[in-house]
């Protein structure tokens, strides 16, 4: 049988999972892994110039794709840098695989120079995390990464190799397919509970679609989009959700929850019955949960069973991923008389409007439409504050154009590394990144990465010499203090 070093076969597994990108930086725990990566040709190293950027990097990477974010960090500080970028992929459901080097078995315990306990540190932002301790297993526990981090609900996944692993010889074998007992993400729906859901619907006089981000990760916005047309129902999306159907649609009426639309939150209030796909139902979303769309019979779609009436309490939940519910969804779709409804939801939107006033001068609305006049079919990035609020609220996204936000986490400092992993995904398509000056400084650095890399973006610098939404918290709440 044929034996290799763990190095080698770390570099077969990304070709094997056709792994064309990897950001990586170097460090004394990945040394080899680096030197092997540097007698391949098939997987592109990126090298950034901080390992959070590096995260942010491979998560804007894997948003735009739909592709595993791949990335390999050195041990100690270097695994550290990752946390918060871990963190912000988990709470917004993006798939990466994480690879983390660390001292030599023989050392693990002994408080050894750069190192820490990087898996117990990530445990509860990862889906799944483990040391390596046995060479012969390294091939199915990075085959279990790659799987854990796709199916089911997405999310990161980390591996941490010991040192002593990566120079071991060992099995040559890659796997193709892995069985993890305990994990078997539901690749079903229920159609007996989504009949009952589709009834609620059909027999409502005053329906409403919510969509979240759950939409777009599955890949269902085409599908969301004829379903809404079949049965003639408005819809509205979370801010992670914006784009599930082109802004533009005559069917779409905006964002709800705290940073959303009148005209949206006045259809939640109101609607009868609410089919939500894809959502969490987070505090931005809600607010009073006691007053959350308080007239309406609730229907939950969502491929993970512990998001379903965790926040709001649901009378039909479905557990699917949002592109089969949607796909049989379709098959029963029939048109419904919505025309009454629809227009008291245009009159609410025309009472109370999200304008800025048009006659002092250069507002944050008249730029973000700016931007929508001179970029179609472009991705947009944005970092986290004022400025995103914004950008979600006034940009158009159509069916060539993608949202990308740290919506879970709030993560400043998320924008330009995540809007560079985005063009070096898609170097054929404009990449917009809507930064504050705060934002834009946490990881300033990465314009160097930029270059270097010949990944081109486009910045927007929404300055208003400080942090905006603290300083409106500070003015409002606080004395101005």
């Amino acid at each position: 049988m044929k034996k290799i070093t763990g190095n080698q076969l770390f570099v077969k597994a990304l070709r094997e999972e056709g792994v064309d990108v990897l950001f990586g930086y170097p460090g004394a725990c990945t040394i080899d892994i680096s030197d092997e990566l540097y007698k391949q040709d098939y997987t592109r190293v990126i090298l950034p110039r901080h390992e959070q950027a590096l995260v942010h990097a491979a998560d804007g990477y894997a948003r735009s794709t739909g592709k595993v974010g791949v990335c390999l960090v050195t041990s100690g500080p270097g695994a550290t840098n990752l946390v918060t970028g871990l963190a912000t992929a988990y709470y917004d459901s993006v798939p990466l695989v994480c690879f983390t080097g660390q001292v030599p078995r023989n050392l693990i315990g002994n408080d050894a120079f750069q190192e820490v306990d990087i898996v117990g540190m990530t445990r509860s932002v990862v889906k799944y995390g483990v040391t390596v301790h046995d060479r012969a297993e390294l091939g199915k526990i990075i085959k279990m990464a790659f799987h854990i981090a796709q199916t089911g609900k997405p999310g990161p996944v980390l591996i941490d190799i010991p040192k002593d692993i990566q120079t071991e010889v060992g099995p040559a074998e890659y796997p193709d397919k892995v069985e993890i007992r305990g994990y078997k993400p539901n690749e079903s729906v229920h159609v007996g509970q989504l009949k009952r859901a589709y009834k609620l619907l059909k027999a409502a006089k005053k329906p409403l679609i919510l969509a979240g981000g759950g939409v777009i990760i599955s890949r269902a916005n085409d599908k969301l989009q004829e379903f809404a047309e079949k049965m003639n129902v408005p819809v509205v999306t979370t801010i992670m959700g914006k784009g599930a159907i082109p802004t533009t649609h005559p069917l779409y009426v905006g964002n709800s929850g705290m940073h959303g639309k009148y005209a949206s939150n006045k259809a939640v209030s109101e609607c009868d019955v609410l089919f939500s796909i894809g959502t969490r139902f987070n505090d931005r979303i809600t607010g009073d949960l006691n007053e959350f769309a308080p007239k309406a019979k609730i229907v939950h779609i969502d491929v993970d069973t512990a998001s379903i009436s965790r926040n709001v309490v649901v009378d039909v939940p479905v557990v699917s991923d949002a592109n089969l519910a949607l796909e049989k969804l379709i098959e029963w779709a029939e048109p419904k008389r919505t025309k009454a409804w629809m227009d008291e939801i245009e009159a609410w939107d025309k009472e109370n409007p999200l304008e800025m006033r048009r006659d002092r001068g250069m507002t944050p609305q008249i730029i973000i439409e700016h931007i929508n006049k001179n970029f179609g079919n472009a991705i947009y990035v944005t970092d986290v504050g004022q400025h995103q609020m914004w950008a979600t609220q006034y940009l158009e996204i159509d069916k060539g154009s993608q949202l990308i936000t740290s919506g879970g986490l709030g993560t400043m400092g998320f924008g330009l590394p995540a809007a560079i992993g985005a063009k070096i995904a898609n170097p054929q398509k404009d990449v917009v990144c809507i930064s504050g000056d705060g934002g834009l400084q946490m990881n300033i650095q990465e314009l160097a990465t930029s270059i270097v890399q010949g990944a081109g973006v486009i910045i927007c610098v929404l300055n208003n010499y400080y942090l905006g939404m603290v300083r409106q918290m500070q003015q409002l709440f606080y004395g101005t203090r």
